[in-house]
């Protein structure tokens, strides 16, 4: 076998030139002599052949097994088509043991079948290129790079030279790299999640359910997030955001945004006064950090789905019969911009009605355009039916969300549900228009008594509904202006009454003296009440409410 090619690199090379050089120097006199024909040599050309390095014994004389044996790295030379075993070297034979020579390269050397090594065999043998197998853990436990080289032989049959060199280090360097990456990515999800509500809220009126997906495999979060928040009086607020960038600076500034949310929810602004809010909020906390935001409102009495977008992808509702509608405007830009009065849309959500609120990662795409990803979104909404978990999955797994998706995902799916049946009875309505000055409040306790009645309310909270109805009806004749009306609405957990009326002034809960001739009524209706609030209302004026927890059925 010719190993010419690699015998001027073999390690000892130098060393045995230069041992040779030192037993037999060159003199100048000798090499005059070798070099003299019929004549004698040139004093320049002397000068010249003793300043040449002395001659590099040839490649072919080195004792190549001896080298080989000596070679720390573990070292086999296989021939044939089956790869019989024609050499080990001591390494070799040190890590895996004593092999047998002339057997098939399958049974003689296990380790390499284990590995998967016999087809890099065949492939470097067709090819006549070497093929390399980087950092496999062998049966001693060791970590190896396999290197099979083609070698042609005399005989025809070419032979395959396989070389490992032990990696043991860097591989347990790298699995130690990966571990404490793993480690940091499992913090980094648990601190993005602990940022993300433990449990959604349920409102009466709505099934909601919601996902969050993290992106990419390194440890950097990211800023998506979402929330549901009860308002009372029936309403709900649900939000979505996604703050841009991702680390743990995108997650602090998400993180102050949804406690910032659930803060100016309570005082039950309009969405677009929300997003005002938030606008300012963003660059106080981060001047460079923009964010995308949704705020919406749903109200079972209106039927509609009130929002605000800064910069964020659009609402999607599914209706009863399939058709999904895109809620495109108005839309402001992103939070953290600043001077830019927000507004608010609407669109409709009725029984049956299908929202999906969703942050970019589940429909941008590097190679696609972001309006295709919606519009692909849109397709798979129309046909998804099920409870809102099912709706959730389905509109993921259409999306391709992977584990290794390279974004951030959350989405948040509300029905309102199409009530039928006995179960239409737990959701009932009842208004009055608050007509004719003074006989208005006999007029507001009479509807309301009867209505409780027919609603099969027990005797207590019937009383209790009608006194509370009785003072939130006061409260508006004497502070409000028409148009006046009551509302009575009962679902399977709570009875809300709610008055409106056309003055903005909000009533607050005071504490009246002994000789004042009013301002107890809020203060009862606070003492006897689960809840109550108030809120200016769209077209001008307010709307006062209170709630009472039903009393769950007994078994």
């Amino acid at each position: 076998m010719n190993f010419t090619r690699w015998s001027a690199r073999l390690p000892g090379t130098q060393r045995r030139a230069a041992a040779a050089r030192a037993e037999h120097p060159v003199t100048t006199t000798d090499r005059r002599s070798e070099g003299s024909g019929s004549g004698s040599v040139p004093a320049a050309r002397v000068e010249q052949l003793t300043d040449e390095p002395p001659p590099v014994p040839a490649v072919d004389e080195l004792p190549a097994r001896e080298v080989l044996d000596r070679v720390p790295a573990l070292v086999a030379l296989v021939h044939g088509t089956d790869h019989r075993l024609a050499y080990v070297n001591d390494a070799y034979t040190a890590a895996f043991g004593v092999r047998p020579i002339g057997e098939p390269a399958a049974e003689a050397l296990p380790e390499l079948r284990e590995l998967g090594l016999m087809p890099l065999l065949d492939q470097a043998q067709r090819s006549g290129k070497p093929r390399t197998l980087k950092s496999r853990k062998a049966p001693d436990g060791r970590s190896y790079t396999f290197t099979c080289t083609p070698v042609p032989e005399n005989h025809g049959e070419s032979a395959v030279l396989v070389f490992a060199t032990d990696v043991t280090d860097h591989a347990e360097a790298a699995e130690r790299l990966r571990a404490s990456e793993r480690g940091q990515r499992e913090t980094a999800v648990t601190l993005q999640r602990s940022l993300l509500p433990q449990e959604l809220e349920e409102p009466d009126d709505l099934r909601i359910a919601a996902t969050y997906h993290p992106g990419g495999t390194e440890a950097a979060v990211g800023g998506d997030w979402y929330d549901v928040i009860t308002l009372g009086g029936g309403r709900t607020a649900l939000v979505i955001g996604d703050v841009m960038g991702r680390g743990v600076r995108a997650a602090a500034v998400m993180g102050q945004l949804r406690t910032a949310v659930r803060a100016y929810a309570r005082l039950d602004l309009p969405p677009h006064e929300i997003l005002q809010l938030l606008d300012g909020l963003a660059m106080e906390i981060d001047a460079n950090q923009i964010a995308t935001c949704v705020y919406a409102i749903h109200d079972p009495n209106e039927g509609r789905l009130v929002y605000a977008s800064a910069g964020h992808l659009p609402i999607l509702v599914r209706d009863e019969s399939g058709t999904v509608l895109r809620a495109d405007e108005p839309t402001g830009p992103p939070l953290g911009t600043g001077g830019w009065m927000h507004a608010s849309g609407s669109i409709p959500l009725g029984p049956g009605s299908t929202a999906v609120l969703y942050t970019d990662g589940l429909v941008e795409r590097r190679n696609e355009d972001l309006d295709e990803g919606i519009a692909a979104l849109e397709r798979a909404l129309s046909g998804a039916t099920g409870t809102p978990q099912v709706v959730c999955d389905r509109l993921v797994r259409s999306a391709g969300v992977t584990a290794d998706h390279d974004d951030d995902v959350a989405v948040l799916v509300l029905q309102h549900p199409a009530r039928t049946g006995p179960d239409s009875e737990l959701f009932r309505n009842a208004a009055l228009e608050l007509l004719g000055g003074v006989e208005a409040a006999p007029r507001a306790r009479a509807f309301a008594s009867g209505v409780l009645t027919s609603w099969r309310f027990p005797a207590e909270l019937h009383d209790l509904g009608v006194l509370a109805t009785s003072e939130l009806v006061a409260n508006s004749l004497q502070h409000g202006i028409p148009p006046m009306r009551l509302r009575l609405r009962r679902t399977d957990r709570r009875l809300i009454i709610e008055v409106t009326d056309g003055d903005d002034h909000l009533p607050r809960r005071r504490r009246a003296e002994p000789a004042d001739e009013s301002g107890r009524g809020i203060a009862i209706v606070a003492t006897i009440a689960t809840s109550w609030g108030s809120r200016r209302t769209p077209g001008g004026g307010k709307a006062v409410w209170c709630e009472f927890v039903l009393p769950k059925p007994s078994d």
